[in-house]
């Protein structure tokens, strides 16, 4: 009888040959200044492998972004060292990898959850209060708006091919469809009536 022998399976990864490293010190005492910084860099979709430690793969916007930052921790009269990993193991690549789609998920589900909860329950509320105007139905357009330019971001981070984003996408069309019966509504509530 043959035996089989188990090996640990490939993680498939992207094409990512090089990382940015920013490894940064702000003032402890500001904490305005830690957050300005971890904003900037999460801004950019950067993933924290520890406390001011950020890696992003190797792209031309994403290094000039590194740059701002590193001129923004400086202003803040703090000090940062700036890497491009070429030779990193492929531990560590699973490691930023995954950590990439994690980030990415996340975004995606926070997307969904605002379609559902948020988007979809102001929608139901305004026709519970039959508040059928043409001011809320803009005021929920510019909701669909907001939704559109934060999946646009999500997916702009998302290189590494993030579970979530064809849901993402299946969502925000919901809530359009859910937004255009309504304003139907509005108009015929409103100017139908003329």
């Amino acid at each position: 009888m043959a035996t089989t022998r188990r090996t640990k399976a490939a993680v498939t990864t992207p094409d990512t040959e090089a990382w940015l490293l920013l490894i940064y010190k702000v003032p402890s005492d500001s904490s305005r200044a830690r957050v300005a910084v971890w904003r900037e860099l999460k801004r950019l979709g950067g993933f924290y492998v520890q406390q001011a430690v950020c890696v992003l793969p190797d792209r031309e916007e994403l290094r000039t972004g590194m740059e701002k930052v590193r001129e923004r921790v400086a202003e803040l009269g703090g000090s940062s060292v700036f890497l491009t990993l070429t030779d990193v193991d492929e531990d560590a690549r699973s490691q930023f990898v995954e950590g990439f789609r994690s980030q990415s998920a996340k975004e995606y589900a926070e997307i969904v959850e605002e379609c559902d909860t948020k988007f979809v329950k102001e929608i139901e509320f305004e026709r519970f209060r039959e508040n059928y105007t043409f001011e809320e139905a803009e005021e929920i357009r510019q909701d669909l708006e907001k939704l559109r330019r934060w999946l646009a971001k999500v997916e702009g981070r998302d290189w590494m091919g993030a579970d979530g984003k064809e849901l993402a996408h299946s969502k925000v069309a919901d809530c359009e469809r859910l937004l255009e019966e309504f304003e139907a509504d509005v108009y015929e509530r409103t100017e139908g009536k003329v």
